[in-house]
């Protein structure tokens, strides 16, 4: 914002000169302080009011300018902050000086890309739970990267492939082995699941490894249960039988 309004006022200024205006009926008619208009009438391009110092005044942050540049480029662009730091540096001027120069270095260096937000729950346990095939190539990145920046991460993704590879494939006879593994490690969600395994083990390795399945049975369960809530539980079970039997 300052760039465009000094070119402008540099403008405003030179135009007024050159229709015979004085330095005091711009300062009347524009509104700056004398001074100011005299600095915008003195010089021979905007370039040299946005760019150069005045001559033999050397300004007192210029010999940390480059330290300036690499901080807004890393990011850091409150005035407090590297004032702060400027401190330890030397400087011994004010925060309001320093956030003056900083307006032309901040529009010189741009803007700093934004960071990479990290990737919800929600989203971390649908690509956990996904196939590695079917995972589109940017969420198969994403999780990379997840799981290399966190440890605790990557060993409960192997754990869960681990356990899928055993659930789809049938392998019930390995489910000892990474209820083994999973105890070993720092995974206290993961055990509270194995504990559960271990409770019915015969039971889960026999629907892990058999081809045969319960769900007809749980479903004709429901479907009583149905039948059931349909009556509000005031009849009996007389009632509950004829209504099974002749649906």
């Amino acid at each position: 914002m300052l760039a465009p309004r000094t070119r402008q006022r540099y403008h405003q200024v030179q135009d007024l000169l050159a229709h015979g205006a004085t330095i005091r009926a711009i300062t009347r008619e524009l509104g700056p302080a004398r001074g100011t208009v005299r600095r915008f009438a003195r010089a021979t391009s905007v370039d040299e009011l946005l760019a150069k110092p005045h001559p033999g005044r050397p300004r007192v942050l210029d010999d940390h300018a480059d330290y300036l540049r690499e901080r807004l480029a890393s990011g850091v662009s409150n005035a407090v902050t590297l004032c702060a730091e400027l401190r330890e540096r030397g400087y011994r001027g004010s925060a309001t000086t320093l956030r003056t120069y900083l307006r032309p270095l901040r529009a010189a260096v741009g803007r700093p890309p934004a960071p990479q937000r990290p990737p919800t729950t929600r989203q971390l346990t649908s690509w956990l739970l996904t196939h590695p095939d079917r995972l589109a190539d940017d969420d198969r990145e994403k999780l990379a990267r997840a799981r290399a920046a966190c440890p605790h991460l990557d060993a409960l993704a192997t754990h869960v492939s681990a356990f899928a590879e055993i659930l789809t494939a049938r392998q019930g006879q390995q489910l000892t082995d990474w209820i083994t593994a999973v105890e070993a490690d720092d995974q206290p969600d993961l055990r509270s699941f194995t504990a559960g395994l271990r409770r019915d083990h015969d039971a889960v390795v026999n629907g892990l490894t058999m081809t045969y399945s319960s769900g007809v049975v749980e479903g004709h369960v429901n479907r009583i249960k149905m039948i059931k809530r349909q009556m509000y539980g005031r009849a009996n079970l007389d009632l509950l039988r004829k209504r099974i039997l002749l649906a």
